[in-house]
Parts: structure tokens; sequence; C-alpha cells
């Protein structure tokens, strides 16, 4: 079958826009970052008038209200980091559209468009859940590795405009790839919330204890809020996941005439599937903590991302596509 040559324009421009999608969301997390800063400020002056307002009335032991970090309170900082978040997922779509148009495909055939898809499903997780709450407490710890992983990109990754190899010519890896790298993006999501929700369970316990400092923790929801938001959204990764193994298994019968060989990229998207269900499975088990089943959200990212870089690069095999 006759392809199209690459348009190395397009390429060239995809890598501008990629760059300075980087450079906008850098900006956008030293906002969020300046934002956090300011956050034990802004408690100390609200509770300070909350106290003044107890004063008043005659009772100085009891706060009038508890200060909330979702409480759609002014702040600039964050104001320009979302905005910044914006521009910053616009120009990586542009890089993302660009590369499709130079390759005449969907760009998602080696590991460097691998991660521009990733990097923008879980900017696209993050601002699209934005317009339903105020996460702009969240802002940087999202910013923070979707640039890394662009950069990543570019400097480590980056692989010419080429079209696909033969067994790749298939509509499956719109359908296949695509909801993997929306799964990654999800779980990434969730991993970062996994792990703030036990950085703030063990600042809660040592508060109880009396040991307790002022940190930027501060402007981050209560433990169980951050808890129930990472098992909401791997709630929402886990069936997509099982539907990438399911409809790669698909695909490998249509490509190489059976549905399963051991491949190694195979055996770790099946092993991701497995430390996946036993965390859901965790979660309504009794007997099982929060804490422990945290343990096993992080192991499964640490499986993804193992798969998406040792298995990729150092095992031969039939998914041996990372272009590097």
């Amino acid at each position: 079958m006759m392809t199209q040559a690459a348009n190395q324009a397009f390429a060239d421009n995809s890598t501008y826009a990629l760059a300075g999608s980087a450079v906008v969301l850098a900006l956008a997390m030293l906002a969020f970052a300046l934002d956090l800063a300011g956050g034990q400020k802004r408690r100390a002056v609200v509770e300070a008038a909350a106290e003044s307002q107890a004063e008043m009335n005659g009772n100085t032991m009891v706060l009038t209200r508890e200060v909330s970090p979702d409480e759609p309170v002014k702040r600039q900082w964050a104001g320009v980091g979302m905005a910044l978040s914006w521009l910053g997922f616009g120009l990586l779509l542009v890089a993302i559209v660009l590369r499709g148009l130079s390759v005449h495909r969907t760009p998602l055939g080696n590991m460097y468009e691998f991660a521009l898809a990733a990097a923008g499903f879980t900017m696209a997780v993050f601002l699209i859940w934005s317009t339903q709450r105020d996460l702009r407490w969240f802002g940087v710890f999202i910013t923070a590795p979707v640039v890394l992983t662009e950069m990543l990109a570019a400097m480590v990754l980056y692989t010419d405009a080429t079209q696909l190899v033969p067994s790749l010519r298939s509509y499956w890896l719109s359908i296949h790839v695509t909801i993997a790298t929306l799964s990654v993006g999800l779980f990434t999501v969730g991993f970062v919330l996994t792990l703030l929700h036990l950085a703030q369970a063990r600042r809660e316990a040592a508060a109880e204890e009396g040991n307790g400092k002022a940190s930027f923790m501060d402007s981050l929801p209560r433990a169980r809020t951050l808890d129930q938001a990472a098992y909401g959204v791997h709630v929402i990764a886990y069936p997509l996941w099982t539907f990438t193994v399911i409809a790669g298994a698909i695909w490998a019968q249509v490509a190489w005439g059976r549905y399963w060989d051991w491949d190694p990229k195979e055996v770790w998207s099946f092993v991701i599937f497995v430390v996946y269900t036993a965390y859901m499975h965790a979660r309504v088990t009794s007997g099982w903590t929060s804490k422990r089943a945290s343990y096993l959200a992080i192991a499964g990212f640490t499986c993804v991302i193992l798969n998406y870089t040792v298995v990729n690069v150092f095992f031969v095999g039939m998914h041996s596509y990372s272009g590097l």
C-alpha cells in the first residue's frame, strides 16, 4: 500500500508548539506554586477574622467557621495559573494535531507521540474537572509531571515523523492506543491524588498528636476528601484499561493471527490490570484501610511507568515500536 511522505513543515511546527506548551505550563506551575505559598497567609487572615467575630459574640473558644481550600476566594496567582494552563493545553493540542497532519495518521505510533497524547489527556482531565469544582490547589501537582513529560518527549523520546510499520496500519490503532493513553492520563491524576492523600493523612495524624506544623498542605483538602477523589478517578480509569487489554488482544488476532503470545508488552499490560484489580477489590473489602489500598494504587502506577519505559526500550517483542 502506498504511503504519503511526511510533511516536515508540519512536523517542525509541531515541535515548536510543544516547546511553547512546555514553557507556558512551566509558568503555570510557578503561578500555582506562588498561590500555594500564599495559602497559609490567607488561612491565617481568615481565621483571625473569625476569632475577632467570635470575640464580638462573646465566645472566644469556638471559631465561627472553618476555612475550606475549595472556598471561592479571589486568588490572583491561581487565576494566572489556570489561564496559563488552558493556553499551554491548547498549544499541546496544536502540537499533537500538527504531528498527525505531518504523518497523515493518528499520532500514536511511537513513544514520543504516546507521551504527547498522555500528557494531553492528563491536562484535559484536570481542566475539564476544574470546570466542575475549584481545583486551583491541584494545579502545581498536575502541571509539574506534564512539563516533565513534555521535556522527556522533546529531549529523549523524539522520533522523526515517519509512517507506521505495516502491522500498525489499522483502525485499531486509534481505538486501542487512544483508550490506553486516556487511561494513563487518568492513572496519573489518580496517582498524584493518592500521594497527596497519604501525605495529608500523615500530617493530620501528627496534628492530632500535637506535632503538626503549618505548611502549604494547609491549602489542600482533607485526607479523606483526597482519598475519595483518587478512588473516583481510578473508578473511571480501571474499566478503560480493562478495555485496553481486551482491545489489544483483538487487534493481536487481526494483526498476528493469535489473541495472546506472552509478548512482554502484553504481559505487563496484564500485570497492570491485575494490580489495579487488587486495588479496586481492596477498596470494597473489609479490613483494608484506605492507606493500605493506596499502596496498591502506587504499585499499579509504578507498573504503568515500567511498561512505558523499561519494557518499551529494553524488551524485544511484537510491540517493539518505541521509535528509539
